[in-house]
């Protein structure tokens, strides 16, 4: 499993590790609106997904209006944020930063994603930060699992795995 600490203290991470080459996992997760959404939701599409702690916090929220900014420049894609806060906290952030770009998927019922993807924070019951791109055919062709969970991602080697996706 990935090695990853929150605000310092290393923490459990539930599920199976992904790795670049492997199957993209299937998921259960809620839209705004509380409809279950999976990853068939976004056949042949390229799949960028950011997956956040709490959309309430500081670096959780620069990295998915950096999401929603770079939207624009990729083309087949689709970018998923994706935490365990509640749908209504998610709709209601997205409103007040106006986030148009992206969709934000909760996983709080049942961990679906974090399980699937390896990102479920025992301790907290939280995601950890993480990117990962899945090519339009499911494969994952990036992944990254950012070592201290309250620091950023590498923005540009994400973005440009979803550029050279197909």
């Amino acid at each position: 499993m990935a090695n990853v600490t929150f605000k310092g203290n290393s923490i459990h991470l539930l599920g199976q590790e992904v790795k670049v080459g492997d199957t993209a996992p299937d998921f259960t997760v809620l839209a705004n609106d509380l409809s279950e959404i999976h990853l068939s939701n976004y056949e042949g599409k390229v799949k960028l997904i950011s997956v956040v702690p709490s959309i309430d916090t500081g670096v959780c929220d620069q990295q998915t209006r950096r999401f929603n900014t770079e939207a624009a420049g990729l083309e087949n894609t689709s970018i998923l944020t994706i935490s365990n806060d509640l749908p209504f906290a998610q709709k209601r952030w997205c409103a007040a930063a106006g986030v148009e770009n992206l969709d934000t998927l909760s996983d709080h019922r049942d961990l679906s994603f974090g399980k699937a993807y390896g990102v479920a924070i025992e301790e907290l019951r939280l995601l950890t930060r993480a990117v990962f791109v899945v090519d339009s055919q499911n494969k994952v062709v990036y992944v990254e699992y950012v070592p201290e969970a309250t620091d950023h991602p590498d923005y540009e080697a994400a973005l440009e795995a979803a550029k050279n996706a197909h």
